[in-house]
């Protein structure tokens, strides 16, 4: 195999065309928008899933293996790009666990994560910004648990990617696929038709919309999340904090992301003023300084959600040589180098890194599935 084709250039597109070239193969992007612009771009940037204990074996899988080899590449994207993705370790505080405290304990000991429980002073020194007002207050901090800053991660991706002679055709719009005797051999698009050996769907929400013309359809919804930024000091919030589906994160600068909704709003991205005063009254219950900075931004993201939070990963039973990525929901950075390492691993038959099967695009999952996509509690 030569040539690869890529559809979307967020972080699973992006990051694809990265593990490919280096392994010697051509790749082009395809972007309907602009590189890193969409999901990629909005989203908080934590190494973890929120609440890891809700999801499948799986997904944590592909969240170990990242976790584990994020730091070097990261490093190495800044290193060939120039721009820092602003890893930090900064660890993850929860509050406000309540009944799931045991499944949480259980899940933490499973998979050997470091989860201990802070209360009174211990716990300010964990994180001084929160609201002590109620002495008998607990958190459980795991202390590995990192952080990039997402629109700084899509920069350097992208730049990265044009050093390495990666074409990049962006505001192009996948329109079909060239086949031939049941096997994709190119992509017609508006600005013209691109022929590869292998074609790789990364579309993120809008990957099944590509499919639904031709091919059985995995079932992807976007699904709508806002969030906000406060311009804040340096060194006011010390660590990520989780507080009942509500999340707290300090960047490098001292500004501190807050969010996030879960919308089921089609491809709606409005940001709404109910939403921003909900965000900002959720931050000052997690850290109360926060009521005394400005928001400076509002925006909203559509992650691609999946029926039961695992992506999608693997060829097509009904079009050789066409793969997809996709269907991430909220976890595609923190499962996204995992889930393109296995991806190129199947593309140029290596050993996988994890088992395959789980995400594999069988009949079972492509045919038309009845639920309603609710990742609501999956957050």
């Amino acid at each position: 195999m030569n040539s690869v084709i890529i559809i979307g250039a967020g972080i699973i597109g992006m990051l694809s065309a990265r593990l490919l070239v280096k392994n010697g193969v051509s790749v082009t992007l395809i972007e309907q928008g602009y590189a890193g612009k969409e999901s990629s771009w909005a989203g908080g940037g934590i190494i973890s899933p929120l609440y890891p204990w809700r999801y499948s074996e799986s997904v944590t899988a592909l969240a170990q293996w990242g976790q584990k080899h994020y730091p070097a590449s990261l490093k190495d994207i800044y290193h060939s790009s120039g721009i820092d993705p602003e890893y930090i370790k900064s660890g993850l505080l929860y509050l406000d666990i309540g009944d799931e405290l045991e499944q949480a304990i259980q899940w933490e000991q499973q998979f050997g994560y470091d989860f201990e429980c802070f209360s009174g002073e211990d716990l300010k020194s964990i994180e001084p910004g929160l609201d002590y007002s109620n002495a008998e207050r607990q958190g459980w901090f795991t202390g590995s648990i990192g952080q990039v800053r997402n629109p700084r991660l899509v920069r350097a991706l992208r730049e990265d990617l044009l050093k390495l002679e990666v074409t990049i055709e962006q505001q192009t719009q996948a329109q079909a696929f060239i086949s031939e005797q049941g096997a994709v051999k190119g992509v017609v698009t508006d600005k013209g038709t691109f022929y590869a050996d292998k074609v790789v769907l990364a579309g993120g929400a809008w990957s099944a919309r590509l499919l639904e013309k031709w091919l059985k359809t995995p079932k992807i919804a976007p699904v709508k999340g806002q969030m906000i930024v406060f311009k804040a000091r340096p060194g006011l919030v010390s660590r990520i904090v989780l507080s009942k589906g509500r999340y707290v994160i300090p960047r490098k600068d001292g500004r501190v992301v807050v969010g996030s909704t879960v919308e089921f709003e089609d491809f709606d991205k409005t940001t709404t003023a109910e939403v921003l005063q909900e965000l900002k009254q959720e931050a000052g219950r997690i850290i109360p300084a926060l009521a005394n900075y400005p928001v400076e931004k509002q925006w909203a993201g559509l992650r691609p959600g999946s029926i039961d939070g695992v992506p999608y990963i693997g060829e097509h039973p009904e079009l050789k040589n066409l793969y997809l990525n996709a269907g991430h929901f909220r976890n595609g950075v923190v499962i996204g180098l995992a889930s393109c390492q296995l991806l190129v691993n199947q593309l140029l038959a290596q050993e996988p890194i994890v088992d395959p099967a789980p995400y594999a695009l069988t009949e079972e999952r492509l045919v038309e599935d009845s639920r309603k996509i609710d990742l609501s509690t999956a957050i």
